[in-house]
C-alpha cells in the first residue's frame, strides 16, 4: 500500500519554548503531494525511463516497445514525455535543433517522440502525455497568484515537484481506452540525468516511487557502451559513471538498457551489472538493428516484459489470449521486415532541412511502412531544394527517382526550388506526393505553367504578389477559431466520389476521413474554379467552407499526382499504413518495373494501383503563356 506523506507528525514533547514559535509544524506539513479526486494507491504502476551518458540514444524507442509489450498483454498504458526546456509546447522549435514537431489530434505541437509511441502502440495521445518545464513553472505561478499554496514559501520541491506528482496521477486515472485509468504509467524524462533543467523530475520520480510503495514503480537507465575505433573494443565505464549519477540522486535503477553499435559483451554486461546492483537478466543489449520495429521482439525474447511483470507484480492483469492474437500480427509485419523485398524503387524527397534527418523522420517511418507492406526496398534520396533552379532540376529529379516528395516546412528558403521539382515531376509523370507546403507549391506551379499566371504565389512569401493564388485568410480563421495561430490537429476532410483520393481512402466506406494538420495558408478560393477548369481537380474539402485540403490530377494526365494540406505522416502505423503513402509506393513499383503493374487482382500492390480508366477527367483548353510571352491553348500533359 502507498505510505501517507499527509499524516500529521508525532509530536515532539522536547519541542517548547523560544524555538517553538518558529517552529511550529501543528498547521502544516513539509509534504506537498496532492492527490486528485478518486485516485486509488495501489491500483496504477509507473515506468520511468531516464538517460544517462549522452541524449538522442532511443530512450522513446525502448520506451515505447516496453509499452507496446504490455498493452499486447492486455494492460493498459499511457506514456508521458517530460521535457526540460521552458518552451510551453515544441511549436516554434527549430527542426535543425530539436527535429520534427508532431501534432498530436487534439491540436498538441509536440516532440516527435510522442508519434514513435502512437505508432508502437497504435493509439492517439493527447496534451495530457506531454509536459515541458514551461508549462509545470506557468501552473505553479498561476496557482500561487490564485492563492492555490495558501500562504507558504512556494519552492521547487515539494511544490514543483508536487505539481509533476500530481500530472502523473491524473493521467494514471484517464489515460487508459476512452479517459479510463491506465495499469501503467510510462514516464520518459527528456535529455539526462545531470542536465540541471531535469533535475526536479527527477527527484519528483524518487518521491513518487516512496510515497506510492512497493512494486509500485521501476526505473529503467539508458546508457551507451562507447566503442572507440582506435581501441577496437567496447569500454563500459561512461556508462557507470553516468548510472551512478542516477544512483546519486537517489534513484536505483531495476532496468539497464545498454545502446550500442553492435550486440553489448557479456563482459560490459557484467561490469554494469556489478556496478549498478542490477541482475545480469535485467541488462538489456539495445544495439543497433535493421528497424526499430524489431526491438519489441527483441525485448520479449530476453525476458524484458516478464521482469517488468514480476517488479510491479502484475502477472494476475495479463490476458494471455489478448497477448498471442496481438504478438502474432506483429511476427507478420516484422517478418515482412526482415524478408527479401521483391522490388526496388528510388524515392526522392526534396526539401530544405535535409541536412538533418529528423527533420523528416515522419516521412521516413511512413514510407517504411508502407514499403514493408509491399515488399519494396526503397532508397531514399535527399534533395537540398534551396540550389535547385530552372539549369539543374532536370539532373537532380531525372537521376533514376521513380518517386518524388515534396514535404512540409516554413519560410521562403528552398520554395522556388520545390516549385521546379513539382514542375519537373509533374511533366514527366514522375509520382508525386506533396505534403502541406508541397501542396500550395503544386497549386503555384500549376497556376504559374498551365493558367499562365506568371505571378501566382503565397502571401507567406510575397504578400504583394499579383496572384495569391496560396493565401492566409481572415474569414477561414474565424470560422476554424484559430486567432491568429496556425489550423492545428485532427480536421475532417469530404472526398469527391470518382477520384484518386476516394479510390486511396474509402472504395467501401464513408467519404469523410480525419487527418491531422499543421498549416497557416490555404489555396484561395477566388482561384479554385479556374484552377478546376484547367484539369487541377480539388478532391478533398472541408465539410462545409471552401477550405482545398486534397488536390490531384487525373489518371489520363499523370500517373500519379495527389497533394495534401494535412500530413499524412503523422497517421502512419506500422500496421495500417497510410493510404497516400501505399499509393506513392505502388506507383514507383510500376514506374521501376512497368511489368509489376501487370500482377493478378487480389495482390497487395493490385490493391494500390487504380485502373486506368477509372474517374475521366474532362480536358479543356488551356490557356498558355510560353517563354516568349505568346499565348495558344493545347489540353493539360
Amino acid at each position: 500500500m502507498p505510505q501517507n506523506p499527509h499524516a500529521d507528525p508525532p509530536a515532539d514533547p522536547g519541542d517548547s519554548g523560544f524555538l517553538r514559535q518558529f517552529g511550529r509544524s501543528e498547521e502544516t506539513t513539509e509534504f506537498h503531494s496532492p492527490i486528485p479526486e478518486g485516485y486509488e494507491g495501489g491500483r496504477h504502476k509507473y515506468v520511468a525511463i531516464l538517460g544517462t551518458v549522452m541524449s538522442g540514444l532511443g530512450k522513446g524507442i525502448f520506451s515505447s516497445s516496453l509499452a507496446k509489450l504490455l498493452k499486447d498483454k492486455g494492460l493498459s498504458v499511457a506514456p508521458i514525455k517530460m521535457e526540460g526546456y521552458l518552451n510551453i509546447d515544441s511549436g516554434t522549435l527549430n527542426p535543425y535543433r530539436h527535429g520534427e514537431v508532431f501534432v498530436l489530434a487534439d491540436g498538441t505541437e509536440c516532440d516527435m517522440d510522442l508519434v514513435t509511441y502512437e505508432r508502437m502502440l497504435d493509439q492517439d495521445l493527447d496534451r495530457s502525455n506531454f509536459v515541458t518545464s514551461g508549462q509545470i513553472y506557468a501552473d505553479i505561478l498561476r496557482l500561487e497568484r490564485e492563492g492555490g499554496f495558501l500562504g507558504q514559501d512556494v519552492q521547487m520541491i515539494p511544490h514543483v515537484t508536487g505539481q509533476v506528482k500530481l500530472l502523473l496521477r491524473k493521467l494514471a486515472m484517464s489515460g487508459g481506452p476512452g479517459g479510463g485509468p491506465a495499469d501503467v504509467v510510462f514516464i520518459e524524462v527528456g535529455g539526462t540525468v545531470g542536465d540541471y533543467e531535469n533535475s526536479f523530475y527527477i527527484e519528483a520520480l524518487r518521491e513518487l516511487a516512496f510515497e506510492e510503495g512497493v512494486q509500485s514503480t521501476c526505473f529503467v537507465a539508458l546508457t551507451y557502451i562507447i566503442e572507440p575505433a582506435i581501441l577496437g573494443e567496447q569500454k563500459s565505464k561512461a556508462a557507470q559513471l553516468g548510472i551512478k549519477r542516477l544512483m546519486g540522486a537517489g534513484i536505483q535503477p531495476h532496468i539497464i538498457a545498454c545502446r550500442a553499435h553492435r550486440p553489448v559483451t557479456t563482459t560490459v554486461i557484467q561490469k554494469i551489472a556489478m556496478y549498478s546492483n542490477v541482475p545480469i537478466k535485467r541488462v538489456f543489449s539495445m544495439h543497433d538493428r535493421e528497424s526499430i520495429y524489431t526491438v519489441p521482439e527483441a525485448m520479449w525474447a530476453e525476458g524484458l516484459d516478464r521482469e517488468i511483470l514480476s517488479i510491479l507484480d502484475l502477472y494476475d492483469r495479463v490476458d494471455p489470449v489478448h497477448e498471442e492474437r496481438a504478438r502474432h500480427r506483429w511476427s507478420g509485419f516484422a517478418e515482412r521486415i526482415r524478408a527479401a523485398r521483391r522490388h526496388r524503387i528510388t524515392i526522392g524527397i526534396t526539401g530544405k532541412y535535409t541536412a538533418v534527418r529528423d527533420a523528416y523522420a515522419s516521412i521516413e517511418r511512413a514510407i517504411e511502412h508502407a514499403a514493408t507492406h509491399l515488399s519494396a526496398d526503397v532508397d531514399v534520396k535527399w534533395l537540398d531544394t534551396s540550389d535547385v533552379d530552372a539549369s539543374n532540376v532536370a539532373d537532380r529529379i531525372g537521376q533514376g527517382l521513380h518517386a518524388v516528395i515534396v514535404p512540409g516546412g516554413f519560410g521562403e528558403r528552398g520554395f522556388e526550388g520545390k516549385i521546379r521539382c513539382v514542375e519537373c515531376v509533374r511533366t514527366r509523370g514522375i509520382p508525386y506526393l506533396g505534403i502541406c507546403l508541397g501542396f500550395q507549391a503544386a497549386v503555384i506551379e500549376y497556376a504559374r505553367n498551365i493558367l499562365g499566371l506568371t505571378g501566382a504565389n503565397s502571401t507567406e512569401f510575397d504578400a504583394d504578389c499579383e496572384h495569391p493564388v496560396i493565401a492566409e485568410l481572415p474569414e477561414q480563421k474565424k470560422i476554424e477559431g484559430l486567432g491568429g495561430t496556425m489550423r492545428l490537429g485532427a480536421r475532417d476532410v469530404l472526398l469527391e466520389p470518382d477520384t484518386l483520393a476516394a479510390f486511396l481512402f474509402a472504395p467501401d466506406r464513408s467519404m469523410t476521413i480525419r487527418q491531422r494538420f499543421r498549416h497557416r495558408w490555404e489555396a484561395e478560393p477566388a482561384y479554385v474554379e479556374q484552377l478546376s477548369a484547367a484539369g487541377l481537380r480539388f478532391s478533398g474539402r472541408h465539410p462545409e467552407q471552401p477550405i482545398m485540403q486534397i488536390l490531384e490530377l487525373d489518371k489520363k494526365v499523370h500517373p500519379y499526382f495527389v497533394a495534401s494540406q494535412f500530413h499524412p505522416e503523422m497517421t502512419s502505423r506500422p500496421l495500417r499504413p497510410h493510404p497516400m503513402f501505399m499509393g506513392l509506393v505502388a506507383a514507383a513499383i510500376v514506374r521501376a518495373n512497368p511489368d509489376a503493374g501487370r500482377k493478378p487482382v487480389g495482390s497487395d500492390l493490385a490493391r494500390w494501383l487504380r485502373p486506368a480508366g477509372a474517374s475521366p477527367a474532362p480536358e479543356p483548353q488551356i490557356r498558355i503563356t510560353n517563354t516568349t510571352g505568346t499565348t495558344g491553348t493545347t489540353t493539360p500533359a
